[in-house]
């Protein structure tokens, strides 16, 4: 296999595993900018170790346990004395989201084209209160409204997303 082949190969695999591995390492790094360089970090790592993958196994299982040894990475790099989650509770996390990478990357899928058809001003809101790691006062203070008001907006555009995912979801698995 010539390295074109290899680079499309790998990215295929990346592709398909991304959903399962962001949401392994969201749902173990609290932070949002910190989890996204934790991903970045691991597709790194795995297009330079590609030539290791062992294509009898999944790809998603083994970009799960180099993103466990990352994780773990991280938190000794922070130099907390201990890591949020032992060994064990991330591999039965990782195996679990492995085994629901699908339907997440459905999902997932359809949260991207919901939030596409959002309104500019709820997707700001959106940006500032989940990017941003705004609270509502906050928010409110650069927009000129009141944190009640940020609060019932940020609620009506999570209903809305939460229904267009479900309508989406239910159009493609009929």
């Amino acid at each position: 296999m010539n390295e074109d082949q290899k680079r499309a190969n790998f990215t295929r695999c990346w592709l398909d595993a991304e959903p399962a591995v962001s949401a392994y390492v969201f749902a173990s790094i609290s932070g949002f900018h910190d989890a996204e360089d934790v991903v970045q970090r691991i597709a790194q790592e795995l297009a330079r170790r590609f030539d290791e993958y062992d294509s009898g196994r999944t790809f998603v299982g083994w970009a799960l346990w180099i993103a466990k040894s990352r994780v773990i990475d991280f938190y000794r790099v922070q130099g907390r004395s201990r890591v949020v989650f032992s060994d064990e509770v991330l591999g039965q996390l990782a195996d679990t989201i492995a085994q629901q990478a699908d339907g997440r990357s459905q999902r997932r899928e359809a949260l991207e084209s919901c939030l596409d058809k959002l309104p500019p001003r709820s997707r700001q809101l959106l940006d500032l209160r989940y990017v941003g790691e705004r609270s509502a006062a906050e928010i409110a203070r650069e927009i000129g409204s009141t944190s009640g008001s940020v609060r019932v907006l940020l609620t009506r555009v999570r209903t809305a997303l939460a229904s267009c995912i479900e309508r989406r979801t239910a159009l493609e698995n009929q």
